[in-house]
């Protein structure tokens, strides 16, 4: 596992990866939430890449949310390592990572289309919460948060 910044190539990869796979779920980008690079560096934010061989595999980040919360963003695991933890292990140092930040929760938003990212994240303790974010609107949205 590794941190690496938002704008690196690396995070890029797995970022576009993750906005490929939305867009193929649910048309258009896949997300167009504002994303500014910055918000990522600690300590106000973190972006952490897991590696298989060498090669990106896994990432995702967080962002502050309020003065409490982090806020994740872009969780992407590649089709080909599915089903062996690596998700969650990259969900785990995400979680890490905002603890040692002094955040208190971790909150997401995600749509219905994505019935094992559910899975995953109520496998790990997160529960549902009132709609928060750029998408709390659009029919489909669910927010979930996990105390840390």
């Amino acid at each position: 596992m590794r941190s690496v910044g938002y704008d690196d190539a690396v995070a890029q990869t797995m970022v576009r990866a993750a906005l490929a796979e939305m867009a193929a779920r649910y048309g258009g980008t896949g997300d167009d939430t504002p994303m500014d690079p910055a918000e990522f560096v600690p300590p106000h934010g973190d972006f952490l890449v897991a590696f298989l061989d060498g090669e990106p595999v896994a990432g995702a980040g967080w962002r502050a949310h309020g003065d409490e919360d982090a806020e994740l963003k872009r969780m992407f695991t590649s089709a080909a390592v599915r089903g062996r933890g690596i998700g969650r292990t990259v969900l785990g140092a995400v979680e890490e990572s905002a603890r040692a930040q002094g955040r208190k929760r971790v909150i997401l938003e995600l749509g219905d289309l994505q019935p094992e990212a559910i899975a995953m994240y109520h496998a790990c303790g997160y529960e549902r919460i009132a709609n928060y974010g750029y998408y709390r609107d659009e029919p489909g949205c669910l927010s979930f948060a996990r105390v840390l």
